[in-house]
């Protein structure tokens, strides 16, 4: 691969393999917050993302990418530093603490958001070898398969306390691990990552299909959003490949940012968090070759309507909370949520111009967060109407019961909005064209 199409792989490798993400949700918990809390936080890093998405991805089309993928690496740091130095003795600092966190996180996300990738493809377009792209994205698939499979079964380990005590007494440290300490050891590997990030995105060169002379005035950058936007209105085809990948994105992952509360639920060990977690990024290995055969033989109509029955049939298994059983059902979402995303980045980078690209891209990034928060803070009103306003404890058996109960809504919401969707995209002759190809 030229370049910076290898080092894109590595930094979003680095910048997306997070060791904390088999526990995120228990993390939050164990160190002090409640759930409807840490739902609330998941909303703050949505709406930084849409604060920040669209101005950053424009600016990245005019003064070049690589200042934003450096940026958001840097922002990671300071990001999980916070995270892994906060105080814990006083609850109401700590949730300050951590707004700042999710907050920090969701800008380094803008950041990187469009730009990495525009930056990986003009580097294909600049050697005559865009029509790769897919076999970048079957490769990136496959390498963030394998760094998944280890963050999780990693930060699981390093998570439970039982584990990491048994293994400080055969190394004869004299040492009491708590929950709250071995909390710490999963953002301590991911600063690691974050440092790792910084490192490759400086090693990133700004090809020449992106190159800008840096003085393009606010105003410029401003008409760049205005023009991506009318273009993605008027072509009517990336309008609705975001659609689908904000619809099911939104779905998805309100799931996995509760992934382990809802293993919790099923009664599964937390020393096996990370395990399934590791299955969960297993997909990522195979799914990627399937989802290039898929977009190089079948319509985009078709592959969508794969998707949005895989996602389904996902999560209306898991509202149904079966007792070991409902994990199964997890993989259903994770096979359609690693095609959705290989779709719509081939679709839609092929489909757009590299003036706009990184632009177009943050407008998609853009309305899967506003997607998201949207869902997050809807399920959190959900589980607060459902507690009758009076939040249960955190991790007791109450909320336990509401959480289940808040699932439903769930497959019944990518039911009723999916089917329009596709309706109105049998109307587009790109998404009943294989490859979604131009005119």
């Amino acid at each position: 691969m030229p370049r910076n199409a290898g080092l894109f792989v590595a930094f979003r490798v680095l910048f997306n393999a997070r060791f904390y993400y088999p526990v995120l949700a228990v993390l939050f918990v164990d160190l002090g917050l409640t759930l409807d809390q840490y739902a609330l936080l998941n909303v703050a890093w949505a709406l930084s993302i849409v604060l920040f998405e669209l101005p950053l991805g424009a600016l990245g089309d005019r003064i070049g990418r690589k200042p934003l993928v450096v940026t958001a690496a840097a922002i990671m740091v300071v990001e999980m530093a916070v995270l892994a130095f906060a105080p814990l003795s006083n609850p109401t600092l700590l949730f300050w603490i951590f707004l700042a966190n999710r907050v920090l996180s969701g800008l380094a996300e803008a950041a990187a958001s469009g730009a990495d990738e525009a930056l990986a493809y003009d580097s294909l377009v600049d050697a005559g070898r865009e029509g790769e792209w897919p076999t970048v994205l079957a490769r990136l698939g496959r390498a963030m398969s394998v760094a998944f499979i280890v963050s999780m079964v990693l930060g699981g380990a390093v998570y439970d306390p039982a584990l990491m005590q048994g293994a400080a007494d055969r190394l004869g440290f004299d040492i009491a691990l708590t929950q709250q300490d071995t909390a710490r050891f999963p953002v301590y590997l991911t600063l690691g990552l974050a440092l790792g990030a910084l490192a490759v995105s400086l090693l990133m060169r700004e090809p020449k299909a992106a190159a800008t002379d840096g003085t393009e005035p606010l105003a410029s950058t401003a008409g760049a959003i205005a023009s991506a936007g009318r273009w993605i209105l008027r072509a009517r085809f990336p309008l609705a490949l975001m659609l689908m990948s904000l619809l099911v994105d939104s779905n998805v992952r309100v799931f996995l940012t509760l992934t382990s509360t809802y293993y919790r639920l099923v009664d599964i060990p937390p020393g096996l968090f990370g395990v399934l977690g590791a299955g969960f990024a297993m997909l990522g290995f195979f799914v990627p070759s399937l989802a290039r055969r898929m977009a190089l033989t079948r319509t985009p109509l078709v592959n969508f309507t794969v998707v949005i029955v895989s996602v389904l049939a996902g999560v209306a298994g898991i509202a149904a909370v079966h007792r070991w059983w409902g994990v199964l059902f997890v993989a259903f979402l994770g096979v359609g949520f690693h095609l959705l995303n290989f779709f719509v980045s081939h679709y839609l980078n092929a489909a757009t111009e590299s003036s706009r690209r990184a632009t177009v891209l943050s407008f998609k990034s853009l309305a899967n967060n506003l997607a998201y928060g949207g869902a997050g803070w809807a399920f959190a009103l959900l589980m607060r109407a459902l507690a009758e306003g009076e939040p249960p404890p955190p991790g007791s058996a109450a909320e336990e019961s509401i959480f289940a109960q808040a699932l439903v809504a769930l497959p019944l919401t990518l039911l009723v909005l999916s089917l329009p969707l596709l309706a109105w995209s049998t109307r587009l002759p790109r998404m009943r064209r294989v490859g979604g190809a131009a005119d």
